[in-house]
């Protein structure tokens, strides 16, 4: 089975779960810091890929900025739930479709592109050149790029969450290859098979290797990450503490040194002119 395939397998069993992930604590956290810190640098209209984007909760964003996305995943049957929550008429295109391969768009077709899911997917290096160079490819010349990865720390983190993954930790070849090459295979059924985590030392290199100008670099829970539970009692507990909670998320967002504890990192940029 080839690395494509076990994405499209765990994905076929995640089902509504991954419509619902950004719905939970956690999820909410982070649309709400992403989509903060994306937002202004948006432009008001213009076409708009979202790659690797599941079931669409960030296309309908998208579509809520006044923007026009085209919709992409490897997974048909995330595609086949977003179809179904998706107002057909504001997307331009709902469609299967690989981030290391995306020849079904011409050059410069789009004014933005996301990539918030498959670059953790691509365990070996030349298929994440071949996924920037193909984002790089379809964003018109200056236009903006964001991508989602996940850090070296974030799969031992995720480890310890899973009862029945936890002594894993005892196999020194696992941690070492995820420490040392950001590595991650697991065997446990189901779950997570295959990852890339970015050291957090240096996450733009790889975009910045291609030509893309970093505007910014982001933990997508901030320093609560692992906290996303009690920040979410203030949503209806106390709103106005919430929202300052918010603010502080998004200005300390970029601190460099809450990368390596973070579960994501977002890096927004700007293509070469």
């Amino acid at each position: 089975m080839t690395s494509r395939d076990d994405v499209r397998t765990y994905y076929a069993g995640y089902g509504q779960n991954e419509l619902a992930r950004l719905t939970t604590p956690a999820g909410r956290l982070e649309m709400a810091l992403t989509t903060t810190l994306l937002a202004p640098h948006l432009p008001s209209t213009g076409t708009a890929l979202d790659i690797g984007g599941g079931p669409g909760r960030y296309t309908q964003w998208l579509v809520e900025r006044g923007l026009r996305p085209t919709l992409a995943d490897l997974s048909p049957e995330l595609l086949a739930i977003a179809r179904d929550h998706l107002d057909a008429a504001a997307v331009e295109e709902i469609v299967e479709a690989d981030a290391c391969d995306l020849g079904r768009w011409a050059d410069h077709s789009f004014d933005v592109s996301l990539s918030l899911g498959p670059f953790y997917h691509l365990p070996r290096l030349d298929d994440r050149q071949q996924a920037v160079r193909e984002l790089v490819r379809v964003t018109r010349p200056g236009g903006l790029v964001a991508v989602a990865m996940m850090p070296t720390y974030g799969y031992l983190r995720r480890t310890l969450t899973m009862p029945d993954e936890r002594h894993r930790m005892a196999d020194t070849t696992m941690v070492r290859d995820v420490v040392e090459r950001g590595h991650f295979v697991n065997d446990t059924p189901g779950r997570f098979t295959e990852g890339f985590g970015v050291d957090p030392r240096d996450p733009q290199r790889l975009f910045e290797d291609e030509g893309i100008e970093t505007v910014l670099v982001a933990s997508t829970h901030g320093f609560a990450t692992g906290l996303e539970d009690q920040v979410d009692t203030l949503r209806e507990s106390n709103p106005d503490a919430y929202a300052a909670t918010l603010d502080v998320l998004v200005d300390t967002a970029t601190d460099p040194a809450l990368f390596g504890t973070a579960g994501h990192l977002l890096l927004i940029g700007r293509t070469p002119r």
